[in-house]
């Protein structure tokens, strides 16, 4: 007869086996590649699309935000979705959908790329001399060029969508498919290139 205790039984799973998350439950937030270094520790990327307001503590917390909830809330920021946290979240939920047919890529990678092209890397400032305005060209910081870059795809979806014919949730993915492609045609690279065109002048 043996004295030996028996073996404790092997865990359930292992950290191998563990299956991730995934935004709205069908897309995968890893293994996301990044272009623009400057700006990626800027674009958090999570499977979570509402937090419920959890970054509004300190000033820059918005950073550590989902570029994702970031988005929906830009898109709320209009006279039809204000205060409207689900309609806007289904529109991008919708457009991610379209986008994923039309291109068969990860939607959350084609935003990503989609903000980093949309992104000003120059502005203006104006300066005053004695009275006189003088403008002067300037950097753009990181975090704002994200700012921007999610301001203008909003601003885009609503000029493509209002009184139109064109459902939100189209004239969004075709301002993240176009800027993704860098088109001049869609609303937010021509606003980033000139913004940058001003600023070119002006140095």
């Amino acid at each position: 007869m043996s004295s030996e205790a028996p073996e404790p039984d092997a865990p359930a799973s292992t950290d191998d086996e563990r299956v991730s998350a995934k935004l709205f439950g069908e897309y995968e937030v890893d293994g996301i590649e990044y272009g623009d270094p400057s700006t990626q520790r800027y674009i958090t990327v999570t499977p979570i699309a509402h937090t419920m307001g959890r970054h509004t503590d300190k000033q820059f917390k918005k950073s550590e935000l989902s570029v994702v909830e970031r988005l929906i809330n830009r898109l709320m920021q209009t006279d039809e979705n204000t205060g409207k946290k689900q309609q806007a979240t289904r529109i991008v939920r919708e457009a991610f959908d379209i986008v994923h047919e039309r291109t068969e890529q990860n939607p959350v990678q084609v935003l990503v790329t989609a903000v980093e092209n949309a992104g000003p890397r120059e502005e203006t400032v104006r300066l005053k001399y004695g009275g006189i305005s003088v403008p002067k060209a300037v950097d753009v910081a990181p975090q704002r060029r994200v700012d921007q870059a999610l301001k203008y795809i909003a601003q885009g979806t609503y000029n493509a969508s209002f009184k139109s014919a064109t459902p939100a949730e189209e004239a969004l993915a075709n301002q993240l498919v176009g800027a993704a492609n860098y088109d001049l045609q869609v609303y937010p690279v021509s606003q980033k290139e000139e913004q940058e065109r001003v600023a070119a002048a002006a140095r």
